[in-house]
């Protein structure tokens, strides 16, 4: 995409102020009119704006945000976006000098598209100033490390569990036919294999497989499988250098297990161009029997597979080892989204402490709850030292989901309740995210610089994505995958080796 190129193409100016105006119609759910710059009286609420992601259907009731007001002496003027046109509206108002004083970047991917407007020092560095701060202190230094720019830090980040990463099966399928949980991926092939050919369901007819995927390489299932056959997470080191993946023999490896599930049925046929929602939909309409994916996704499978089949039984598990005896599993950086300052609408140092003062309360325990969970005995009770969200899910959702968007740090840091889950497969999912953490594959090019990669690296992924999917759908060979890799190196794969390589050496 043009934009994630040079954010600040004046070719398409006129179009972002276009855009601009349309979305601050739409999106802008403040009756604040003003420029968004901070106003401030003596006595009176220091007064700002923050754009964050919309990841619910509506904009929240403003009880919650009314709460945090009263408890901070703020004015918030909050610019809800819709998630999926968040990264457009990002760089509109990047592009015509309209950002809030608080702006959120959606993900690591859109953090990097930033970092040549950080170096040209279009957003307040932050790292002097935290430990003034009582709460912002706590941030874990690891996370903290993994979003430094040239070493200094401009972000305050939204805590993630570093893997969350394993399997949900149908236990009752399992049980039916004799079958642990795997914990090798011989045992994993032959739980798919039993799935499909042995009538796990015991009703006589041909109607089930093994996996269920969709289209996506990452938050799929092959980027799971493949750390179980010990691949690199994105970029890993052959000889003292770094290089991408897929130049090693593991990425390949995964390759050849997924086309054997592929060849056997022991996987969905279309699984590279099926959505999230019909992968799902094959899991809780009984059709298939093992998941791969984030294990917080059992609650929402089992509450609607239940709908279908009261019986259903669902267990989650982590341990899967590969060829090499060990296990692994691919990690995040420990953020899902960091919130930056800009220059443009903060204008001050007494400005930018203010505001960072505002999200030290906000990161206290009191209102860490009151963002991720809403009003005690309203939205939610503490039961056994968790938080139990009201059984209303559409009345939590239209009341508190979307300000959990605003979190800063995590339950370690900050001091929130963890849930309270009545469902056993839930609470050990929660329990599976820690125990991941011992067997962490690190990206480490997290903090490293690669000018081609910003520019190039998504549609170069493209090619390696492509051939990924015709290996394991017999569409082309291991020669016709090499091909690919040389011309990913030609077209600026080379480039972006040579870049990271001496990024890391400095």
């Amino acid at each position: 995409m043009l934009m994630k190129k040079k954010l600040w193409i004046a070719g398409i100016l006129s179009l972002f102020l276009i855009i601009a105006a349309g979305c601050n119609q739409s999106e802008n759910t403040s009756t604040n009119e003003g420029s968004g710059n901070a106003e401030k009286g003596e006595d009176g609420p220091f007064k700002f704006s923050i754009m964050a992601n919309l990841h619910t259907p509506e904009v929240p009731d403003e009880k919650v945000l009314k709460v945090i007001e009263e408890k901070t002496n703020t004015e918030i003027e909050m610019q809800w976006v819709p998630d999926n046109n968040y990264e457009d509206r990002l760089n509109t108002a990047f592009a015509t000098n309209s950002l809030p004083e608080a702006v959120f970047m959606k993900n690591q991917n859109t953090f990097i598209q930033f970092k040549d407007a950080i170096r040209d020092e279009q957003f307040w560095e932050i790292g002097p100033y935290l430990d003034e701060y009582e709460n912002l202190s706590k941030l874990k230094e690891q996370v903290v490390d993994n979003t430094l720019v040239d070493g200094k830090l401009y972000t305050l980040y939204q805590g993630r569990p570093l893997s969350r990463q394993g399997i949900i099966y149908r236990k009752d399928w399992a049980d039916n036919l004799g079958l642990e949980a795997p914990t090798t991926t011989e045992e994993f092939f032959e739980m798919a294999r039993a799935f499909t050919e042995d009538d796990p369901d015991g009703n006589g007819k041909d109607d089930t497989f093994g996996v269920t995927d969709r289209n996506d390489l990452i938050y799929g299932a092959f980027k799971t499988v493949a750390s179980w056959f010990g691949t690199p997470n994105n970029w890993g080191e052959k000889d003292g250098e770094l290089l991408p993946e897929f130049m090693f023999s593991e990425y390949k490896e995964t390759m050849d297990f997924f086309k054997e599930l592929h060849e056997n049925g022991y996987i969905n046929k279309d699984f590279p161009v099926t959505s999230k929602v019909d992968q799902q939909e094959f899991f809780k309409n009984g059709s298939a029997g093992i998941y791969i994916g984030s294990m917080g996704d059992v609650v929402s499978l089992h509450s609607d597979a239940v709908a279908i089949n009261p019986d259903i039984d669902l267990d989650v598990h982590n341990k899967v080892t590969g060829p090499n005896g060990e296990y692994g599993i691919w990690a995040i950086p420990g953020y899902g989204n960091l919130v930056m300052f800009p220059k443009s609408t903060v204008k001050t140092e007494d400005d930018l402490k203010k505001i960072l003062a505002f999200f030290d309360q906000l990161m206290g325990a009191e209102l860490s709850n009151t963002l991720y969970w809403g009003i005690e005995d309203d939205t939610y009770t503490v039961k056994e030292g968790g938080a139990l969200p009201i059984e209303d899910q559409a009345r939590f959702d239209r009341e508190v989901k979307a300000y959990q968007a605003l979190e800063i740090g995590e339950p370690e840091t900050n001091g929130r309740y963890e849930g309270y889950f009545d469902y056993g497969p839930k609470a050990k999912s929660e329990e599976l995210f820690i125990d991941n953490e011992n067997y962490l594959i690190n990206d480490p090019t997290v903090t490293l610089d690669s000018e081609t990669y910003i520019q190039d690296g998504a549609r170069l992924q493209q090619i390696i994505t492509d051939v990924t999917y015709q290996y394991i759908l017999g569409q082309t060979d291991e020669a016709g995958f090499e091909k690919a890799i040389e011309k990913w190196k030609k077209e600026g794969g080379e480039k972006i080796i040579q870049e990271f390589n001496e990024s890391n050496s400095k």
